[in-house]
């Protein structure tokens, strides 16, 4: 059913508006949200350059500052030896596309929850408007259609009259759900609040101002509907409807959610322009993106969540203790070890202590012109260790990145489709079960020696390392590199003698 946008309100649906402006008013109005989102959505579309730029639009919000260049330097993006500490430069290796979704998404969601009560059900209707919009976001992606930055804000917006009574009216939410008892709301918010949810959704976003498009899109739209006449808006409005009937699905993560979202995929798909199956694929990688980012909602599991981080903050203080152990042992070991024994000692050291799957230490000699992994420790390891060779001929992969800036790289997601081009091929044909993996290049007297290669496969947990953790490696691999340098001197000594 699709619900017409109500001319004349009547009095009680004028009385739940102007209440609601006022607890808006009241409780925090969002400073500069209707000008930063007009902003962004100009930026991405490369309109009104000479008076607007995305860098002075992130700047002006230290939340969105923060996130923009925490991205910027994430493994994807700062895997090849460079370090961006300015917006200016993140706007130019991320995109202005990029950096807009990730604003976007912000304001849409963060401002409400900045402004409002944590309560457990706005928290609920919040994280479903988020899944929402990933739903959207690989669905447009997928459909390649122009600006799918506007797909992405109209699905969450289709949760906006949720949102928004949920936020600064819970006690009218409260009477909604009893007046449906478990069943479609529609008609009970009716009768509580004089409009239904999505006009007062449309009404929030007209009295923001937000473009005319994107309120558009707020409409909701039955299978079937598509005509002569269908235009960008209608796919908008009946892409952010699919997406926010598929997040109510995808919730519970339960057999008739999946049911749910099949009967969606097949009821939507010539309106959409997208096969079933290509719907369902979209959704899946949505679902996957949700199971991580979202906190409360039953698929992202966050019993188990916390029970891993639990026990992962157990390995990490016994592992720092390894690593620190370690460190300690090279320190009394340097003046008479070799170099050799003290890669030994740093290699045992960094799989003991960071609880790695496998882990190597890469020797490059110079004269062959490669490298080659002398040392192999875990499962499987040794058996792997004679086909770990390649060419010392830089080529642009992670592995040449680290050796040549001389910088630990650490690689969150291996298997990103954005970032398995930047993996060499003796990397995919033998290493490719690592979920991440981190690169410890050994420089000595600015040439690469080599360097120390680590991985964690699926049954870890998620890997986050610290900084105490970064510190500890670097003074590890400094101990090496001493040890590397003073055996060059020798040689150089021995030579001239």
């Amino acid at each position: 059913m699709t619900i017409p946008t109500t001319t004349a309100r009547s009095a009680k649906a004028q009385a739940t508006l102007a209440l609601l402006w006022e607890r808006i008013r009241r409780q925090g109005d969002m400073p500069g949200f209707t000008k930063a989102i007009n902003a962004i959505l100009a930026s991405m579309r490369g309109e009104d350059e000479r008076d607007f730029s995305m860098t002075q639009t992130v700047l002006s919000d230290p939340v969105l500052t923060q996130k923009v260049l925490r991205l910027a330097n994430s493994s994807m993006y700062a895997a090849f030896g460079q370090h961006v500490n300015t917006i200016s430069k993140a706007v130019l290796v991320l995109g202005t596309e990029s950096i807009g979704h990730l604003a976007l998404g912000l304001k849409l969601i963060e401002e409400l929850g900045r402004s409002t009560p944590d309560t457990e059900i706005a928290h609920i209707e919040m994280e479903k408007a988020v899944l929402a919009g990933m739903v959207a976001q690989q669905l447009a992606s997928g459909a390649q259609v122009r600006n799918p930055e506007e797909a992405v804000v109209c699905s969450i917006l289709h949760s906006l009259g949720r949102m928004m009574i949920t936020f600064y009216m819970p006690e009218r939410w409260t009477l909604i759900q009893a007046g449906a008892a478990g069943g479609d709301d529609t008609a009970a918010a009716h009768d509580v609040l004089g409009l239904h949810l999505e006009e007062l959704g449309r009404a929030t976003a007209a009295h923001w101002g937000l473009p005319g498009n994107l309120v558009a899109g707020m409409r909701r739209v039955e299978p079937g509907e598509r005509g002569e006449g269908f235009a960008h808006d209608d796919w908008l409005a009946a892409l952010g409807t699919m997406s926010t009937r598929a997040a109510d699905a995808l919730w519970a993560d339960d057999a008739a959610g999946a049911d749910k979202v099949a009967e969606l995929a097949e009821q939507f798909a010539p309106m959409l322009g997208i096969s079933p199956a290509g719907i369902l694929a979209s959704i899946d990688k949505a679902r996957s993106a949700a199971a991580a980012d979202l906190s409360i909602a039953p698929l992202s599991r966050p019993a188990e969540k916390r029970a891993r981080l639990a026990a992962a903050t157990r390995d990490r203080i016994a592992g720092n203790k390894i690593l620190m152990g370690g460190v300690a042992d090279m320190r009394d070991a340097d003046l008479n070890a070799t170099a050799g024994q003290m890669m030994s000692l740093a290699l045992e050291t960094m799989h003991e202590g960071l609880s790695f799957s496998r882990s190597f230490a890469f020797v490059r000699n110079r004269r062959e012109g490669r490298y080659a992994a002398r040392l192999a420790l875990g499962q499987h390891a040794k058996a792997l260790q004679p086909s770990l060779v390649f060419d010392d001929t830089y080529e642009a992969n992670v592995f040449h990145a680290a050796l040549v800036s001389d910088r630990v790289i650490f690689i969150e997601n291996a298997h990103d489709a954005k970032f398995t081009a930047k993996l060499p091929g003796w990397w995919k044909g033998t290493l490719s079960e690592a979920r991440c993996f981190i690169v410890i290049p050994l420089c000595a007297h600015g040439q690469p020696a080599g360097f120390i290669y680590g991985d964690w496969d699926d049954t870890y947990p998620q890997v986050i390392l610290s900084q105490t953790e970064f510190a500890l490696l670097n003074e590890l691999r400094a101990l090496v590199v001493r040890t590397i340098e003073r055996r060059h001197q020798m040689d150089a000594i021995a030579t001239r003698a």
